[in-house]
């Protein structure tokens, strides 16, 4: 069990020293499989670190390009998060009938059961593609993707491609208003990210494994097999701690690097979210008030930067 904490660091740490951390566990902890959990923090929060060194080291791309890469990353998932069931349900020819998310018609596929109309598709591939196509790199496949959530976003209702409801449905909201597929601004912000990564060399962008994809995979299984709607609250306490996460790890990186680029992800996203609180101030299921919301996603912002002008800082005496 101690080589599933390597998989923090980066492989050529793993190559160098992972053996000698092996041993070191081993000794510190005969008998157990897994180090007592604050050792596991630890471990954990030094893969974060070792990882994002290695990704400041590399200078085969500009920070700031990284930094945008990122946003794209974030701001796909942002809007495929709420689709996870519908699409995990058209994949596997599932009816979902009464857990179809916030459709009124059940699942609106053909072999849906129940008063259905007809659709072709689900709205979430486009943000799935999207994503997968960021990961591996290729921008130029991301923006058509993105230019199709707008084309979808903005089109009259009746359309049988995605259906009208499936770009109405609610998007993610953990704690503000919720950002549905008519808004704009989030598909809006996705493809032009795209866009400027498809024009800046793509072939300098980064490509991730498909690994990367297992827990997307994971979570259309939980959200499809156990019916979990985005609109539950196990469903937004699960997206809470992930964005809590996902902030600490952009901290812990930015605090061990004094780099910037974690700073355009979180700012992307903090505007796109704020930017629905502001145009739906009473939109339902609000978990916590305006202005505490407001203030969690905009706090991290400027926490961030002065995180990186300290750590620069204590670089330079050196």
């Amino acid at each position: 069990m101690n080589r599933l904490l390597l998989a923090a660091y980066p492989k050529s740490y793993r190559s160098r020293q992972g053996k000698e951390l092996l041993t070191c566990l081993t000794e510190a902890y005969p008998g157990r499989s897994w180090p007592p959990p604050r050792e596991v923090a630890a471990l954990v929060r030094g893969g974060v670190q070792a990882r994002a060194r290695a990704t400041v080291d590399d200078t085969t791309r500009p920070w700031w390009l990284d930094g945008i890469h990122l946003a794209a990353l974030a701001l796909a998932a942002l809007a495929l998060v709420p689709y996870l069931q519908d699409v995990w349900h058209w994949a596997l020819h599932i009816d979902p009938r009464q857990h179809a998310i916030a459709f009124h018609f059940s699942g609106w596929y053909p072999w849906a059961g129940g008063p259905t109309r007809i659709r072709l598709l689900p709205y979430g591939l486009l943000p799935l593609g999207c994503l997968i196509a960021l990961l591996r790199g290729r921008a130029w496949i991301a923006l058509p993707a993105a230019a199709a959530m707008i084309w979808a976003g903005a089109t009259t209702q009746g359309r049988t491609l995605f259906g009208s409801e499936g770009k109405a449905g609610l998007s993610y909201y953990g704690l503000g208003a919720p950002i549905t597929a008519r808004d704009l601004v989030l598909s809006g912000a996705l493809c032009v990210g795209c866009a400027v990564l498809a024009l800046c060399r793509p072939s300098r962008l980064r490509r991730r494994s498909y690994r990367w994809l297992a827990p997307v995979v994971l979570a259309m299984f939980m959200a499809g097999g156990l019916h979990i709607i985005s609109v539950s609250p196990a469903f937004q306490r699960g997206l809470f701690v992930l964005e809590v996460t996902a902030l600490l790890g952009a901290w812990a990186a930015t605090a061990a690097t004094g780099d910037h680029r974690w700073l355009i992800p979180v700012a992307a996203v903090a505007i796109v979210r704020t930017q629905a609180i502001v145009v739906q101030p009473d939109a339902f299921m609000q978990s916590l008030p305006d202005l505490v919301v407001l203030l969690l996603l905009i706090a991290p912002l400027p926490a961030l930067a002065i995180t990186a002008q300290r750590r620069q800082g204590q670089e330079l005496p050196e």
